[in-house]
């Protein structure tokens, strides 16, 4: 148990890590790609507002650091220069390559400009215009290119920018961020490995606590249960039994009961189990389990049916297996409904590499809910679990409990479910 809540809280702290780590990363790398594409609408703005090339650079469109002159009240102070001009400066026009198509108000190309791109012919340049005027695109990529048009008195201008260092750059940001974030990622994943422990001591702590409770409590609880027990039965001897004494016998019954089931819970969950692992034949086994609640069944006016596949073997401790057979079987016996049916098969899985061991009762109200709490301590939902009337239930709601210790002391799993008017317990045995 200790382990697996140790691999939980490894898992649910990775996955959590892995999350934050993707969504930093995601927003690192998408504000960087907006801001790139940003920028190059932007130089891509001014070519076009410029028809189709780069206006001289003007350094009083930069904010001055010296104070203005405020001799002539009426003029407004220098601004900031406009965002759409941010990024361009002396070496922009020299710095960007790109190329600008001309177009007509018909969408015929009338002019093509390449004196700013060595990579791109005239013709070239001209397939490109046609193939974003066809698309009917203002703005987007076509190759290494991003375009952006505009509309001038006598048509179109259509502005080609090569951005293949800016698209260099993005990857090789995104590549550096993605290495270095699986760095740390697997950096953080085994500080979380190791320091784990420690985290999660103040539960094995209390757990180890409570076993050690349970222990002790059942072995002091026993000399008292066994002197009432005896003093009982000196009563009945010097007088007849009575009511009294009766009920006391019952209550001694029921704790000792209790008491067994407590103790065999906190074996089942210790770390290693002392359990005989052995191959044994599982169908005989669960066949002589399950047999003896035949009669039981029957005075309840129930049917209690057992298919079982013959010559199958298992690897584990025979003695737990009856056990959970036991369990599971009485369960069903216990909250079928009146004079309904219990079915115990045992067969080979469909992947042929588990044995499944399958429990179900007729239950025409099944509990509400998550199912997985009817395996919890003490749990009991009579309320929704049966619906015979004047029967008594009795038990501790530890027996499920006590089930599922014993399948996962085997490394396997149970669940349980509900469909069709029946409750059905699975355990797959590996």
């Amino acid at each position: 148990m200790i382990k697996r809540l140790q691999r939980k809280f490894v898992v649910i702290a990775a996955v959590c890590l892995l999350i934050v780590e993707f969504a930093i990363i995601g927003g690192i790398n998408g504000v960087n790609i907006y801001q790139t594409n940003k920028n190059a609408d932007n130089l891509l703005n001014i070519i076009i507002e410029n028809d189709g090339r780069f206006p001289e650079f003007d350094p009083k469109g930069m904010k001055h650091d010296k104070p203005q002159d405020n001799s002539d009240s009426s003029s407004p102070p220098e601004s900031k220069k406009p965002d759409k001009h941010r990024g361009f400066n002396e070496e922009t026009k020299y710095q960007t390559r790109y190329f600008v198509v001309y177009a007509d108000s018909n969408g015929e190309i009338t002019k093509v400009d390449t004196g700013h791109v060595a990579a791109v012919s005239s013709s070239q340049a001209i397939e490109y215009g046609k193939s974003v005027l066809d698309s009917g695109k203002t703005s987007g990529t076509s190759g290494n290119y991003r375009y952006k048009t505009g509309d001038t008195d006598k048509g179109k201008i259509i502005v080609f920018m090569d951005c293949r260092s800016d698209s260099a750059t993005k990857n090789r940001f995104l590549l550096v961020s993605c290495a270095i974030g699986a760095a740390g990622y697997i950096l953080v994943c085994l500080l979380i490995i190791i320091f784990s422990k420690r985290a999660i001591r103040p539960v094995v702590e209390s757990f180890e606590k409570q076993k050690r409770f349970i222990t002790d409590a059942g072995h002091e609880i026993k000399t008292p249960l066994t002197i009432i027990s005896a003093n009982t039965e000196v009563l009945e001897m010097v007088s007849e039994p009575n009511q009294w004494t009766v009920s006391i016998k019952n209550q001694i019954t029921r704790l000792n009961g209790l008491l067994k089931e407590l103790l065999s819970l906190a074996k089942m969950e210790e770390e290693k189990p002392a359990l005989t692992m052995a191959d044994f034949n599982i169908s005989d086994a669960v066949y002589d389990a399950a047999s003896p609640f035949t009669t039981l069944a029957e005075t309840k006016g129930k049917k209690l049916t057992i298919d079982v596949t013959n010559g199958l073997t298992y690897h584990g401790d025979e003695g737990a297996i009856r056990q959970l057979v036991s369990i599971l079987t009485e369960n069903a016996v216990k909250y079928a409904d009146e004079g309904g049916e219990i079915i115990v098969k045992l067969f080979t899985s469909h992947n042929g590499k588990e044995t499944d061991l399958e429990v179900s009762n007729t239950c025409k109200e099944p509990p509400q809910g998550d199912l997985t709490k009817l395996f919890d301590r003490f749990y009991r939902d009579d309320s929704s679990r049966s619906r015979s009337k004047g029967e008594k239930k009795g038990g501790y709601g530890i027996g499920l409990s006590i089930a599922q210790a014993i399948v996962r002391s085997h490394k396997s799993k149970i669940s349980c479910k509900a469909e069709n008017g029946m409750m059905i317990f699975t355990a797959q045995l590996k």
